[in-house]
């Protein structure tokens, strides 16, 4: 059966995993994960393969157990060979040995640390939407799909002159917001903007929520690169 995310996880790593495949479901993603989606009596690597080659993306719970798991390392590889598109999900603040630099080194990275870990899964069901054909819509969406009213994005919301909920932003200062997030988060970073401009007083505002998401690294060199 057909799934949009496999979980690639050690087992010293299972809560997070669990817990990670409980918001995916609650966020209308299908998973697979072993144990739970192994079937009883079922050859377990054979089960591993066809699960790979039924998912869409590979979601690696990275850390530094994961690390230096051979199954996982054997995981990483099949979806590599597949051609499946991998998500390496840090949740320790560790690099990959060279075995899986080999396969990750261009692969888009999203950190789950510190804790909590809520807003970094937010971060990581954005990321799929944008990289899932046809994967479940976000809150917005499903109420227009409903028929149901909802909040104007910021993006719907803006006039001519570049108004986003009430204060005055330029295309231009969106733009290159925008960039510099996006060479750190990528893909997902137009959607952090239009999200953190809700309820932001005005553009220096923005920048400070939007710093505010990032790690202590990411934050210094996301604000080290204004113009």
């Amino acid at each position: 059966m057909a799934r949009d995310v496999f979980i690639s996880y050690s087992q010293p790593d299972r809560d997070c995993a669990s817990e990670l495949t409980h918001h995916l479901e609650a966020n209308g993603f299908t998973v697979w994960i072993a144990p739970r989606d192994v079937s009883p009596a079922a050859e377990w690597a054979a089960e591993i393969i066809d699960a790979i080659c039924a998912a869409k993306v590979m979601v690696l719970v990275f850390s530094a157990s994961s690390n230096t798991s051979p199954q996982v390392r054997r995981e990483v590889e099949r979806a590599v060979h597949k051609d499946l598109r991998i998500l390496p999900f840090r949740i320790e603040d560790v690099l990959p040995s060279r075995s899986l630099e080999y396969f990750l080194s261009a692969q888009h990275w999203l950190d789950g640390f510190p804790p909590p870990r809520e807003s970094h899964y937010e971060r990581l069901c954005a990321c799929l939407r944008q990289w899932i054909p046809g994967a479940v819509p976000d809150h917005a969406s499903r109420a227009e799909a409903a028929g149901t009213s909802a909040s104007p994005r910021p993006a719907e919301a803006r006039s001519n002159g570049g108004a986003i909920h009430g204060f005055h932003v330029s295309a231009e200062q969106r733009r290159e917001l925008e960039t510099r997030l996006a060479r750190i988060l990528g893909p997902i970073a137009g959607i952090l903007v239009d999200r953190m401009a809700i309820g932001a007083a005005d553009c220096a505002d923005l920048e400070r929520r939007l710093a505010a998401e990032l790690d202590s690294e990411d934050r210094q060199r996301f604000l080290q690169a204004r113009q």
